[in-house]
């Protein structure tokens, strides 16, 4: 009888707690589809909406995905092999260089943008293209695919694996691919996982890198709620989910059926 009162009470704790982080964001989304919100749905429904947000802001919505999986390509190239290097050679420098990598994590967005235009600013063409958007983009996810791989390498005798490999005649770009790429696969699904969710997402750094002609998906919903009906704003909010949750499923599975193959 107690445990079913416990698990009674935690299922309706969780209900609650489900219930206060998606009811907002369902009647945001509803807005998004009714003629007027302040009648509410017995105005009718519509995707007048929805197209007056593709009209105005198709735009940033390719822009967001364009910058997303091209930070994801950087983080692979370059996180990927940082985190292989770290691991295996160790000592006190690796550590240091872990500390720098892993530093964005606790610098807010908006200072390491600021340092990023007092460094890279006056270089006009890079600052006005997605580029400069990018380059802050990198440097707020790397830390995550850093860690994310390393954290499996920590459980794998990847050093006995590599050096087997290479007695074997193995040259270092094939035992790279063929020995750590599959053994990271698990923290490379995760890392590519945050790395494309935090690029869609991020609202403080890219409202300061961009310009009117660089904007991504959340600084055109922060745009919209501000100078827009807010049906339309709303509608917005239903096109970033759309594109956002099914994504984020598909890799979500894709993850979870590659641990387990």
């Amino acid at each position: 009888m107690r445990d079913r009162l416990i698990f009674t009470g935690q299922l309706l704790f969780t209900l609650l707690v489900a219930a206060f982080l998606g009811v907002p964001a369902g009647l945001s989304i509803m807005a998004g589809v009714t003629v007027n919100y302040f009648r509410g749905i017995r105005s009718g429904l519509t995707l007048q909406w929805v197209a007056q947000v593709f009209d105005l802001y198709a735009g940033t919505i390719g822009l967001s995905f364009l910058i997303a999986f091209a930070t994801l390509a950087v983080t692979l190239l370059v996180g990927v092999p940082a985190a292989y290097a770290l691991h295996v050679r160790g000592g006190r420098l690796s550590r240091i260089v872990e500390e720098i990598i892993t530093l964005p994590l606790a610098i807010p967005g908006l200072a390491i943008a600021l340092g990023l235009l007092l460094t890279y600013g006056s270089f006009g063409q890079f600052r006005r293209s997605w580029l400069f958007i990018l380059a802050g983009h990198v440097v707020f996810t790397m830390p995550f695919m850093v860690r994310s791989v390393m954290a499996v390498f920590s459980t794998v005798d990847i050093r006995t694996l590599d050096e087997g490999a290479a007695s074997l005649g193995a040259s270092p770009a094939r035992r790279f691919f063929d020995v750590i790429v599959p053994n990271a696969m698990p923290g490379i699904l995760a890392g590519s996982l945050m790395v494309v969710t935090l690029s869609l997402g991020e609202f403080n750094l890219t409202w300061m890198l961009h310009t009117p002609l660089t904007k991504t998906l959340p600084i055109g919903l922060a745009d919209s709620y501000a100078s827009m009906r807010l049906e339309v704003a709303s509608a917005y909010t239903l096109i970033f989910f759309v594109m956002i949750i099914p994504l984020l499923v598909a890799m979500q599975m894709f993850a979870e059926r590659e641990r387990g193959g």
